[in-house]
């Protein structure tokens, strides 16, 4: 079984997402991740993509979707190294303010600084307003609350608001 990553980038219009997961799955292609959004109106999709087929098949398969040139698809392997174990806990990092650069690089640099890692991340510029949102894993034994202090000195210096919480694994 081979695991492949599909990433589809381009002008936006309606059917992509079933466009794509249907040549997948008639060629017997199980999802196994993925994500999507629109940045600025383009279209962005990332699947993780288990198949027998070989990557050859999987390119020929999803040729139409980018024959209009409006869509670059690419494939490519995924290696085998498997999923490390999350050995500490999810948290809601939320950020907000007026948007400058840096924001993003400090914050999460905060987060690198104890051993975080960074599980998904969304941005967005509305006007002036400057939102980014990420879930972060904790090392177990992270003193949280010495993070959300050192998370508030760099959003002081950026002036933008933080807020660290635990996220409810119930609902994952």
């Amino acid at each position: 079984m081979a695991l492949l990553a599909v990433t589809v980038l381009g002008t936006d219009r309606p059917g992509i997402v079933a466009e794509v997961t249907g040549y997948l799955s008639r060629l017997g292609g199980n999802l196994e991740d993925s994500t999507m959004t629109l940045l600025r109106g383009h279209f962005a999709m990332v699947l993780v993509v288990s198949t027998e087929r070989a990557l050859s098949d999987v390119e020929a398969a999803l040729a139409p979707v980018s024959a209009d040139g409006s869509l670059d698809v690419s494939v490519r392997p995924v290696p085998e190294a498997g999923v490390a174990a999350v050995s500490g806990a999810p948290y809601l990092l939320s950020v907000h303010g007026g948007d400058r650069p840096g924001i993003v690089s400090s914050m999460l640099g905060v987060v690198a600084g104890v051993g975080g890692s960074v599980t998904d991340l969304t941005t967005r510029l509305s006007g002036d307003l400057y939102v980014l949102v990420a879930e972060v894993d904790l090392p177990t034994g992270t003193d949280v609350a010495a993070l959300h202090r050192a998370l508030r000195v760099a959003a002081e210096s950026l002036d933008v608001d933080v807020s660290l919480r635990p996220v409810d694994t119930d609902l994952l």
